[in-house]
């Protein structure tokens, strides 16, 4: 039995795994949630755990999850499991480079003809000419993870072992459901197959694209006869699915950071949020509400393990999370690179009155540019490297590891900046 989410997300026994074996080695999840262009914070965390495990060590995370973004860089771990570090180091080369006609069309002449088709359909009432599907066109994304992906890779490090399940979250548009779409090794498949939300399946580049498709932004993937978004949308429960695969302990790695309360209450003269303000928060909401509720539920459970007398009480047992997230504030970053975004991105977004500071949040999830992604790289980096011995304790990493530390680092204090009451970092004992 294990505590999970049920999918009204709310805490429920599940019988789909039995107590963990004592003798066993926790088995450690990787919750990586959406973002955008913010998963390059993501990115860096990760950087600095593959320095703190041997070289050809395999991933020090049995489960990987995630969702939009997140699922980009979860499905990229996944696939290296077998040789943690060397994966990491490609991951990060292709986010230290990124541009963004590498995930979306960003060039005049398209920009151009999807304006002029959205203004036609418009003046026209659809008779003429149907609306896009999305404002941007991403089937560079496509290609460029066709290049860099290889699943088969992925199911080797199963047969060996060195991975038990990767699942990616993506939106069913007709049934309005957050589905889990999930690759297991032989032995966890018969009790994946009996979760609602769970659908068992070889994994590809589509399941990726599904999982990462903004609405609105971005167009609907199709997967066997059905549309499917943002696997953020109707996401409910996002350690739903590490959870029910049997996780022990849950490392999150989150791209929200505390917004700054402003000095200056609002007057008369505080002008109406514009349109690119609005899709800003909506995309924030959209990506991070959920995860706040998930780990205050789970701490709740976890407090009421400790204090029950009986073993295991009405089935539950302690899941340990630990959460990394930003230090800084991301919006004010991806406003410093604002000009290196795509001239034809930026008129857009102006007209979208996202060209202020009130439209920083939207560039923050937009902005595939690699002066921003190396940024949110380094900033990861240093968040996770100033919690070094809690990282390496928490996920089991061996202390002769600590001879690899690099004299020459140098870093800045990191906070975790989730809520204090949404934040549990209680390590396995």
């Amino acid at each position: 039995m294990i505590v999970g989410l049920n999918d009204h997300g709310l805490v429920s026994a599940s019988p789909l795994h039995s107590p963990a074996d004592p003798g066993r080695k926790p088995r450690t999840a990787l919750v990586l949630t959406g973002g955008g262009a913010r998963s390059a914070y993501q990115v860096g965390v990760l950087s600095a755990i593959a320095r703190f495990v041997p070289r050809d060590a395999p991933s020090p995370f049995r489960i990987v999850t995630g969702m939009s973004a997140g699922a980009i860089v979860a499905a990229a771990v996944a696939c290296h499991s077998a040789r943690f570090r060397e994966g990491v180091v490609a991951l990060e080369r292709v986010w230290r480079n990124f541009h963004s006609d590498q995930v979306f069309r960003a060039d005049a002449s398209s920009m151009l003809r999807s304006g002029l088709r959205w203004a036609l359909a418009l003046l026209s009432a659809g008779r003429l000419a149907k609306p896009p599907e999305s404002v941007f066109d991403s089937s560079p994304l496509r290609s460029l993870l066709e290049r860099h992906y290889d699943f088969g890779r992925m199911r080797a490090a199963m047969r060996d072992g060195h991975l038990d399940s990767l699942a990616i979250a993506a939106s069913n548009y007709r049934t309005a459901r957050s589905i889990a779409f999930i690759e297991s090794r032989d032995e966890l498949t018969e009790r994946a197959q009996h979760w609602q939300r769970g659908v068992e399946c070889d994994l590809s580049v589509s399941h990726l694209m599904a999982s990462s498709a903004v609405p609105f932004l971005f167009p609907a993937v199709r997967l066997d006869g059905e549309y499917f978004g943002d696997g953020a949308m109707r996401q409910i429960a996002p350690l739903g699915p590490a959870i029910r695969l049997g996780a022990d302990r849950l490392f999150v790695i989150g791209v929200r950071d505390t917004p700054s309360t402003p000095d200056i209450a609002a007057t008369d003269r505080t002008p109406a949020p514009s349109l690119g303000q609005i899709v800003g928060f909506m995309l924030d909401t959209l990506f991070i509400d959920s995860l706040h509720a998930g780990l205050a539920q789970l701490e709740r459970i976890n407090r009421l393990v400790e204090q029950s007398a009986v073993r295991s009480p009405e089935g539950l047992r302690r899941i340990e999370p630990m959460v990394v997230a930003p230090r800084a504030n991301l919006s004010e970053i991806a406003a410093r690179h604002a000009r290196a975004m795509p001239r034809s991105v930026r008129a857009l977004l102006r007209t979208m009155g996202a060209a202020n500071a009130g439209g920083s949040e939207l560039l923050s999830y937009l902005l595939f540019e690699s002066s921003y992604t190396r940024e949110l790289i380094a900033l990861g980096k240093e968040d996770a490297n100033e919690r070094r011995d809690e990282l390496q304790h928490f996920l089991g990493l061996p202390a002769a590891v600590n001879a690899e530390r690099t004299s020459r680092a140098r870093f800045a204090p990191a906070v975790t900046s989730l809520p204090t009451h949404a934040t549990p970092l209680a390590l396995a004992r």
